[in-house]
């Protein structure tokens, strides 16, 4: 089998060339996805001229408009597309496990500081995660919700997640932005009005496309049947992290409130720890779905540790690479609907929404709880914001301040 990416052919010959440009990637990739696609871009568009960079923006477009970890999705594309799939999962896995590995390291690591300073590293790491969530929620907001109807959806997300708490408020709040997208946003621009002589055309069999669409299906209404009529934990972690992958529209940040609902509300970890290692998640390189390996590890029930943190990491990542593989062969055809832009539109506006609900509730009432406590959340969100400050350098000091508030 032969993949081609705007037109031009790329022999499956090239894994070693994936294996060292990811492994790269995977170990210096700071910043979030934003920051990941343009490392891609730099890395393989620029210097090694992988693809076109009318190509690349197609790509791009396709991994935003498809739930999952865009960044993590739109590497496993470049791999297939130099290296087979077995270049995929290389460069899936190049990309991803230096990540999972550090907050692996994080789980077993965490509380085996001193009672206090441990503590207050631990509530430090809480602080950032307010900053960073706000950032995320600014941000976001700034670009998914630019006008009046887009604002009104993730202003309905907030009141049905406040309304109706738990997973159910953000099924029931996503739902509710695609169908006001579908209402509200139907006279969108195309988001890509350029000629198509760059579009992605990766030869795919459409055959595959369609089983790998089908075994995304069987598997979220599956697991959750598989649930109710087995008593094994490992089905039901690997059901909720599958889940919450399957579901999670506009970048890492959206997975705190789905996860959080998943194994904070259902007392599988402790909120504290949950936030702590959302916190550190930000210090590290990769997609921030490797948080999922982090939970898996500190789950309070078997299977935990490696185990517990094979089957989250790969429950999270598997329903995005399916989707990709099932929509790549008909994206061209589907980008151009108005519907398809508008359900879009309304689902990523339904998303902020359900992440600022999330910033109060439970990352703002679990982490501040005095003026100290709010001082270094601000700072924190301020160097990042407008200072630009590196993620990883923004949580070491964070933490350390943490630390300090605690022995003062």
């Amino acid at each position: 089998m032969q993949e081609t990416f705007g037109g031009q052919p790329r022999p499956n010959q090239n894994r070693g060339e994936v294996l060292r440009a990811f492994l790269k990637l995977g170990f210096t990739s700071f910043g979030g996805p934003i920051a990941h696609l343009g490392y891609f871009r730099d890395e393989l568009v620029i210097r090694r001229q992988w693809m076109s960079e009318s190509a690349y923006a197609d790509l791009v477009a396709l991994c935003q408009f498809l739930p999952g970890p865009a960044s993590s999705q739109v590497g496993f594309a470049l791999g297939l597309s130099r290296g087979g799939f077995m270049g995929g999962l290389i460069a899936w896995s190049a990309f991803t496990l230096p990540s999972a590995l550090f907050l692996l390291i994080f789980a077993y690591s965490a509380f085996a500081f001193g009672a206090s300073l441990g503590q207050g590293f631990i509530h430090g790491l809480k602080l950032v995660a307010v900053a960073v969530v706000a950032q995320a929620v600014w941000g976001m907001a700034r670009n998914l919700c630019p006008d009046r109807e887009r604002i009104g959806i993730a202003v309905v997300a907030v009141l049905v997640v406040v309304f109706l708490p738990g997973t159910p408020g953000q099924l029931s709040a996503i739902l509710s932005g695609a169908i006001g997208g579908l209402w509200l946003c139907k006279n969108l621009p195309p988001a890509n009005d350029r000629r198509d002589d760059g579009r992605i055309s990766i030869q795919l069999s459409k055959t595959l496309s369609l089983l790998a669409l089908l075994g995304f299906f069987i598997l979220l209404f599956g697991l959750p049947l598989i649930v109710m009529i087995s008593s094994s934990q490992g089905v039901a972690l690997f059901e909720v992290f599958y889940r919450a992958g399957a579901l999670v529209f506009g970048g890492g940040h959206v997975l705190l409130p789905l996860l959080e609902a998943s194994v904070v509300e259902t007392g599988w970890v402790s909120a504290d720890t949950f936030l702590a290692g959302y916190g550190a998640a930000q210090a590290v390189p990769g997609p921030l779905f490797t948080f999922a390996a982090y939970l898996g590890a500190v789950v309070a029930s078997e299977p935990n540790g490696i185990y517990g943190a094979a089957i989250c990491l790969i429950a999270i990542f598997l329903p995005g690479m399916l989707l990709l593989v099932g929509i790549l062969p008909f994206w061209d055809d589907l980008r151009k609907k108005d519907e398809a832009r508008a359900v879009m539109a309304g689902t990523n506006a339904a998303v902020v929404g359900v992440l600022a609900s999330a910033l109060y509730h439970p990352v703002w009432t679990s982490a501040v709880f005095t003026p100290p406590d709010f001082a270094v959340a601000l700072v924190a969100f301020v160097l990042l914001t407008v200072w630009k400050v590196a993620p990883w350098k923004v949580v070491v000091l964070t933490a350390f301040a943490g630390a300090g508030l605690s022995l003062a």
